[in-house]
């Protein structure tokens, strides 16, 4: 009996995402005003009665794909943080994750960014509280390399966690129109860039 509630459980976790993912897509071309419920079933093949056992509204559904595109990042920043490389190893491995999803899960990052606005004002506290914790995992790793004398000492920290993250959002919103680009690229472009504004001028 318990390994059934699991398995329904697992099944009930998988739809979700799935959903989720769904969401992401329409709201990314369709932006939320312009998105149904309706729209979202259809990517599935569900009927929009369906969906409201997983999400009890859009704005629901538009909260679950902000969340977790937020949590993605945060939970990523938090395995670098621990990692026992150098601070400016650290600083190219959060500018990498950060483009990552630019290939992996775009349309999250765009509904992120275009979208949560959108949200009424509980829901933008509760995103905005994952958004200060990753934005505080970012600095941490900065004032590490500056403590560890690998940074410069009269860096501002917080303006270079800001930076850090300014640079990685705007690519979202033209990395799909630019011919040719890759993560990879514009990753070592922006660590380049960073990483040598960061570090102790000899």
């Amino acid at each position: 009996m318990a390994s059934a509630a699991i398995s329904r459980a697992e099944r009930s976790a998988r739809r979700r995402s799935e959903i989720t993912d769904a969401a992401a897509k329409v709201f990314a071309r369709r932006g939320y005003h312009g998105a149904s419920t309706q729209d979202i079933g259809d990517v599935l093949g569900m009927r929009q009665a369906s969906l409201y056992y997983y999400f009890q509204s859009k704005e629901a559904a538009l909260e679950a794909v902000c969340v977790s595109g937020l949590e993605d990042y945060a939970k990523r920043a938090l395995a670098i943080s621990k990692s026992g490389v150098a601070s400016s190893e650290k600083v190219a491995a959060l500018v990498f994750q950060h483009l990552a999803p630019l290939a992996e899960r775009l349309d999250y990052t765009v509904v992120f960014l275009r979208e949560r606005r959108f949200l009424p004002q509980p829901a933008r506290k509760r995103i905005r509280a994952i958004e200060v914790r990753y934005e505080r995992l970012i600095e941490r790793i900065i004032e590490q390399g500056v403590a560890e004398g690998e940074f410069r000492s009269d860096l501002d920290t917080r303006l270079a966690a800001l930076a850090l993250l300014g640079l990685g959002n705007s690519a979202a919103l033209w990395f799909a129109r630019e011919p040719g680009t890759t993560v990879e690229r514009v990753a070592r472009s922006y660590i380049d860039l960073l990483v040598r504004g960061f570090r102790v001028r000899h």
